[in-house]
């Protein structure tokens, strides 16, 4: 999948409010204004990343989060260039052929987590369709220099499917990553239109073959809202990665980034709806719920590894 909803959230300046939304676009509910990230901290990390030549999912994405999460130690990382295989509707990333890998790239990720302390970091990348292997190393690497440079630092991997390939898979659940996520994104009716590359057997898979392969490592998968989905569908969904034990699930509003090309939104969940579907999704048997309209993948994930860590006391020695 194209890993990433570049939700373009409508900012709000100190003290202004204004409306941003493109023409024939349901108006925002008020829930889904936030404000424009900034202070020394936000400038200060942000002109790591420049120094170092790396891309934050956080900033891509303009992330409503960003502020709270850089603020609690957390940072996602987006690897292997930003040039896509795939062109799914929901994605700002570009599309088309991307650049060589690079190999040093893990190691300067894992001096920016050194010279952030962080407590978590999520890696994420595009889809590398063009590789047999989907540049499933580059995630292993990472990992590996993480844990060199920052000890203690939980390690949260966000994968593309690879295709199916149970070989890549296995590189990275041998690297043994805190969480290994990979967002199903949709329902099965609008899979083709939303990802029109991806597959949701494959989906299914990549979860339930990574803890057949790692018992161990924490799965988690993420839904976007109001795509069209139906709410029995939805159920549905989540009834699938229930099956399949993941013990995380995320669950947030899609967003239509600035271009009329991606798909519109078809409708806005309320927060009362997402505590419902917290609830449920609890009565399932998830481990652990994040739900709410600004949720993303990676929000809170700090949180979800430590309170999990203190159930699976034996797979997370390090984590306090």
């Amino acid at each position: 999948m194209s890993l990433i909803q570049l939700d373009t959230i409508e900012m709000l300046d100190e003290g202004q409010e204004q409306e941003t939304a493109a023409p024939k676009r349901k108006k925002r509910p008020d829930w889904l204004k936030v404000r424009v990230p900034s202070g020394e901290t936000y400038e200060n990390l942000k002109g790591l990343m420049r120094s170092k030549s790396l891309h934050t999912v956080c900033e891509e994405a303009q992330c409503p989060n960003i502020g709270e999460c850089w603020g609690r130690g957390t940072a996602t990382f987006l690897m292997m260039g930003d040039t896509c295989t795939r062109s799914c509707a929901f994605c700002d990333i570009k599309t088309g052929r991307p650049s060589p890998l690079d190999w040093m790239e893990p190691l300067r990720v894992a001096e920016a987590v050194r010279s952030m302390n962080l407590r978590h970091v999520v890696i994420t990348s595009v889809n590398r369709d063009e590789l047999k292997d989907g540049g499933a190393p580059i995630f292993a690497m990472v990992i590996e220099k993480v844990r060199e440079l920052q000890p203690g630092c939980s390690i949260e991997v966000l994968i593309p499917d690879f295709k199916g390939n149970i070989e890549a898979l296995k590189i990275v659940t041998d690297a043994k990553p805190e969480i290994l996520n990979h967002n199903v994104e949709t329902v099965p009716r609008l899979f083709k239109k939303v990802q029109p590359q991806d597959n949701y057997r494959w989906a299914m898979d990549t979860l339930e073959n990574s803890k057949k392969l790692e018992p161990d490592v924490l799965t988690k998968s993420g839904i976007m809202l109001g795509l069209g989905e139906t709410w029995d569908e939805l159920l549905a969904v989540m009834q699938d990665l229930a099956d399949r034990q993941v013990d995380i699930l995320t669950l947030g509003q899609y967003l239509q980034p600035n271009s009329q090309k991606h798909l519109p939104v078809e409708r806005y969940y309320t927060p009362d709806e997402f505590n419902q579907l917290k609830e449920i999704g609890l009565e399932m048997g998830f481990n652990w719920v994040e739900s709410g309209p600004l949720v993303r993948s990676s929000y809170r994930a700090d949180l979800q590894v430590r309170e999990l860590s203190k159930i699976y006391k034996d797979a997370f020695p390090a984590l306090g």
